[in-house]
């Protein structure tokens, strides 16, 4: 694992860690299953404090990039991130709410890309 933290970038050094972190998981870099440095260790290593790397860790295992197991360590989290599984929860509500709205598929896929389009700018 290789992180760079720049001080005068302007953003935050726990989302400097946070970001790179979740990048090298998402990416592979950095495999399911992979024991990440201790608080402590990471944080000497990039000449930080402790707390930003706790507050980047904290990040990262609310967004289920990471899991804490203990004493044990903390490693890089198995099967899709949290992301993906919030988005899934999302499409199946929007699914059955255009059910009862009486949509048909095509409409609401329809619906669903016109939203998409006006949040990403297409």
């Amino acid at each position: 694992m290789t992180l760079k933290i720049h001080i005068h970038d302007g953003t935050p050094p726990y989302e400097q860690v946070r970001a790179q972190i979740s990048e090298q998981a998402r990416s592979g870099a950095l495999p399911v299953g992979y024991r990440l440095p201790t608080v402590r260790g990471l944080a000497e290593s990039l000449g930080l404090a402790a707390n930003t790397v706790a507050k980047a860790y904290r990040a990262l295992e609310a967004d289920g990039v990471i899991e804490t197991r203990g004493r044990n360590g903390t490693f890089v989290a198995a099967a899709g991130s949290a992301a993906v599984r919030e988005a899934a929860a999302a499409a199946q509500t929007y699914a059955e709410r255009v059910r009862r709205l009486g949509l048909g598929e095509d409409e609401a896929l329809e619906a669903a890309r016109n939203a998409l389009r006006a949040v990403y700018g297409q």
